[in-house]
């Protein structure tokens, strides 16, 4: 069946269009589609329903006035052929009391005018077959010589017949002679159509609005924020869809738990014999090899803490307004407790969604590593309009450009330049991504203006 249809398509002129024409026109009609999904949606519903209506319509008015048209007008052809001829008949006092007659029983005002000819040239109007058909009406019944004008006046037509020597003049309402209620079917055409699309509409919105709450949902979702009033709506696909979404978040969800559960565990067990070391240590006094080794546990802890923050993301945090600026505030703080001094710039009413522990934890790793390597170090927190965007930068040495993909991996160190996380676990980075991504953000390395690195996160909201 396909096969035929491409053949019949390819033997038709008109329908063989060939591809680079309709890849131009498509180029051309790109910039005007609507680019939502409840706007495609109208178009598709709306665009065939009007292009059938109005071919519709005009055809069956054309019709409808053709039809009307032809028999008012061989009536009217009639009766002025019937008043030529009895004029000509009778003439004088009884052509007068004719014309009495007719205006007041026909309604056609008529007069004679003698040693007159009718114009030469046709007016022109909107609908061509109007006057096509009155003049064929007219000439096939009258047989004479005729002129009708129905632009000069707009509720009278004015027809004149050539008699020999005179020109006899016949006014009648247009009415009369032309279908002029063809606006009356316009009027409920328009409505119908009017109704019809405000229901078809009222429909799409409605199915529309099943796919945006379940596309607002798995953002939301990305982001990490819970939503607990959402429910399968809509057409079955949409619902299977939103199945599906949750379904996903569950398995996401609950595979998190598992591993921080299990790294729990893992920390929990590992620490027991740190701390009995630690004590061991500390009972054997203060020697070069102890110091050394109390270092050790010490990393040893740290790394373990990074290991299960790394693991436990933030699955158990929920999302809450905060404000970004008091958190850098907090970080610049502590900062300064340790002996690290730095300048943070951020607008008082920078608030966002987030899940503020895990927000924290992630500029803190990108700030540690700024102050490990740099003397000078900025924190700047802007807002566009895709979110904010918090903004890290040292005079430090940097990164090179090819190797700063290269130091998210977890449990990587760069090998020269720009050691990130110095002598921690190499999950710093590694942690503040996640973090970063668990929002629907990102972070991105660059070229500080400082001489050194520049990590800009952006986070949506």
């Amino acid at each position: 069946m396909l096969h035929r249809i491409q053949t019949f398509i390819r033997q038709t002129p008109g329908l063989n269009i060939p591809g680079h024409t309709l890849r131009a026109a498509g180029a051309l009609l790109k910039p005007l589609m609507p680019r939502s999904l409840y706007g495609r949606f109208v178009l598709i519903i709306v665009t065939p329903i009007l292009l059938i209506q109005i071919v519709s319509t005009w055809l069956y008015m054309e019709r409808y006035s053709q039809q009307v048209t032809q028999r008012l007008s061989a009536g009217i052809a009639g009766e002025i052929a019937f008043i030529i001829a009895e004029t000509e008949k009778f003439g004088g006092k009884d052509q007068a009391e004719l014309f009495r007659l007719a205006e007041t029983h026909k309604n056609l005002t008529i007069r004679i005018e003698q040693d007159a000819t009718i114009p030469t040239y046709q007016p022109t109007v909107f609908f061509k077959f109007i006057p096509a058909i009155m003049s064929q009406q007219l000439e096939a019944q009258i047989r004479r010589p005729l002129w009708f004008d129905l632009e000069k006046r707009p509720s009278i037509v004015e027809i004149q017949v050539q008699l020999d020597g005179a020109v006899m003049f016949v006014e009648l309402r247009r009415s009369q002679i032309i279908a002029t209620n063809w606006h009356n079917f316009l009027v409920w055409m328009v409505i119908a159509t009017a109704l019809f699309l405000t229901i078809a509409i009222l429909f799409l919105r409605n199915q529309v609005r099943a796919i945006l709450r379940l596309g607002l949902a798995a953002e939301n979702f990305g982001k990490g924020r819970d939503v607990p009033d959402f429910k399968p709506a809509g057409a079955r696909e949409v619902r299977s869809a939103a199945k599906a979404v949750i379904e996903m978040r569950d398995r996401v969800n609950a595979h998190v738990m598992q591993r921080t559960e299990m790294l729990a565990g893992v920390s929990h067990d590992l620490r027991t014999p740190i701390t009995r070391m630690k004590l061991q240590l500390a009972m054997l006094g203060d020697t070069p090899d102890i110091e050394d080794m109390k270092a050790d546990l010490v990393e040893m802890e740290f790394m373990l803490q990074e290991y299960l923050d790394f693991a436990r993301g933030q699955a158990s945090e929920d999302t809450a307004l905060t404000n970004v600026s008091d958190v850098l505030n907090e970080i610049k703080a502590s900062a300064s407790v340790r002996g690290r001094e730095i300048q943070v710039d951020a607008p008082g009413t920078l608030e966002v969604p987030l899940r503020r522990t895990a927000f924290k934890r992630c500029i803190t790793n990108l700030v540690n590593n700024a102050c490990n390597f740099g003397t000078q170090v900025t924190v700047t927190a802007t807002r566009d309009d895709s979110g904010i965007n918090i903004a890290v930068e040292d005079n430090g040495p940097g990164i090179p450009p090819d190797r700063r993909e290269e130091a998210f991996r977890p449990f990587h160190r760069l090998d020269e330049g720009r050691n990130l996380d110095n002598g921690g676990s190499g999950l710093g980075l590694a942690i503040a991504r996640d973090v970063a991504r668990a929002h629907g953000g990102d972070i991105e390395l660059g070229q500080s203006d400082l001489g050194g690195l520049k990590a800009v996160v952006s986070l949506p909201g």
